[in-house]
């Protein structure tokens, strides 16, 4: 299984040379990925807060990193025009010597929508034309698409990508969401909150997501499932894992925990880390270490 790292969102402020710093370590520390969310404002607890602009920072990662996989977590597709998304994943991926995976959904978050102007309603009937515009110019296709959203005459990406595009996931449970993305990605994935945290309740979402695979024509098995999954290194309060049980422990049992979610089928973890410092992310590497011997 592999084991990545999503970077900080909002949980402080991390200016930039943390940032390189941490991806630094995550990579020298033997991790597989380095992931960042992509959002653009919360309110949380009253007060406003956001972080850097998601794929100026992958750019960022990709440029100072040379071995790691690096993805957003994931890409809210109705921030952006479907076409200009495709054109930066595919400058992302070559900046990083094709280690991108383009992990997207429709968004949640009303809030940050409002206050950037971006239309809120009907976002899955806004992916639907997106994702078929952003797929198919990763694919190498020069592309015409007319719809009720988003309208392109001859769009194609020059240079091209790399053949096939970079690999395409899909942060999405709904069930018409995953009637659309199910047939064209390589990957799923889902955040802790929907399955509590916890690998044995994972197990029955998982069997969601066969069926749905198996409703659109697809094997199951040809789908790598992944998931984020929440760690807790001290025992401080966590707005991040208010609701939801951390797991925390010995680094011997976070590792068994994390080698169940192995054994459920899982191909791919993102450790969401609490608090995320580059102290955590030592830590974290003693855990994915410790899965060897599990």
């Amino acid at each position: 299984m592999k084991v990545g790292v999503q970077l900080p969102e909002v949980e402080r402020p991390v200016g930039w040379p943390e940032l390189a710093e941490m991806a630094a370590l995550i990579e020298s520390a033997g991790f597989d990925s380095v992931w960042v969310g992509e959002h653009l404002l919360y309110e949380i607890d009253g007060a406003r807060v956001g972080p850097w602009e998601a794929w100026s920072v992958l750019a960022a990662v990709a440029a100072t990193t040379e071995r790691v996989e690096i993805g957003p977590l994931v890409a809210a597709l109705p921030f952006h025009n479907p076409a200009l998304l495709a054109k930066q994943a595919a400058t992302v991926d070559e900046i990083s010597g094709g280690r991108l995976v383009l992990g997207i959904g429709a968004g949640w978050n009303q809030l940050e929508f409002r206050a950037f102007g971006l239309p809120f309603d009907r976002r899955v009937d806004r992916f639907a034309e997106g994702f078929e515009i952003l797929r198919r110019l990763l694919a190498g296709e020069r592309v015409e698409f007319h719809g009720e959203f988003h309208d392109v005459t001859g769009a194609e990406l020059l240079p091209r990508p790399r053949p096939g595009g970079p690999p395409l996931m899909i942060g999405s449970n709904g069930a018409r969401m995953l009637s659309i993305a199910l047939p064209h990605v390589a990957a799923w994935n889902s955040w802790f909150t929907d399955f509590g945290n916890d690998p044995a309740q994972l197990r029955g979402l998982l069997e969601r997501i066969d069926r749905a695979c198996e409703a659109v024509g697809r094997d199951p098995a040809t789908l790598e499932k992944t998931v984020a999954v929440l760690l807790k290194f001290d025992d401080q309060p966590s707005r991040r894992s208010a609701g939801t049980r951390p797991i925390t422990g010995p680094t011997e049992r976070m590792a068994e925990t994390l080698a169940e979610f192995a054994a459920t089928g899982i191909g791919h973890v993102q450790l969401v880390l609490d608090p995320v410092t580059l102290e955590s992310i030592e830590r974290a590497a003693e855990v994915k270490a410790a899965l060897s011997s599990v």
